[in-house]
């Protein structure tokens, strides 16, 4: 009797040992991060990993990356480059175009209708690029808006809607502008405070 006791003592204990070592994980979707990301002093690295887009006057569609680096020179204020790699469909019977550049940006996190888990922000870049139809170099601006939710401390995915402008020759009178979305992500980094 006492070796079914003790043998039905000792699978409980095992069964409930078993149980409490279970762990339920749940995956971070947000986090309150408050000011602490866009201080002065922090970097930003990151980039749009999709840049969907499309063209009113040739009618073309182009996907393009954008990987960006900046430094923030006040809280909620970062300046930085970004470089541009993409791809322009033509339609019709013209070959596709790869496109690429490279341009300086500033960035402003506005404190209005922010939340501790995310920022709404401006994003404004003017810069240089070129094409492998080698036009030469051509004149390039952006301005966009978008919004960064904070899933850890210093990862944030974006999306950002924009107007952009180029002119490849800049002694001509026409130029090419559109619309596009990007989706992407920043990885905040802390730096030092002064």
């Amino acid at each position: 009797m006492k070796k079914v006791l003790l043998s039905g003592l000792l699978t409980i204990a095992v069964a409930l040992g078993s149980y409490a070592q279970r762990i339920e994980t749940i995956p971070q979707t947000s986090e309150n991060v408050g000011m602490e990301p866009i201080r002065q002093g922090n970097w930003m690295v990151g980039g749009s990993v999709g840049s969907l887009g499309y063209s009113f006057e040739g009618e073309s569609f182009n996907i393009q990356l954008n990987p960006r680096a900046g430094y923030f020179i006040s809280d909620g204020i970062a300046i930085g480059a970004q470089a541009a790699l993409g791809l322009q469909t033509v339609s019709g019977d013209g070959d596709n175009v790869w496109n690429y550049g490279i341009s300086p940006f500033v960035r402003y996190y506005f404190p209005e209708g922010s939340s501790s888990t995310g920022r709404f922000f401006g994003h404004g870049n003017v810069g240089i690029g070129g094409s492998s139809r080698g036009d030469g170099a051509s004149f390039e601006a952006g301005i966009a808006g978008g919004y960064a939710h904070f899933i850890t401390r210093n990862v944030a995915l974006e999306t950002t809607l924009g107007y952009n402008y180029s002119k490849a020759n800049l002694n001509s009178a026409g130029g090419a502008s559109g619309l596009g979305v990007s989706l992407g992500f920043q990885i905040y980094l802390p730096g030092n405070r002064r």
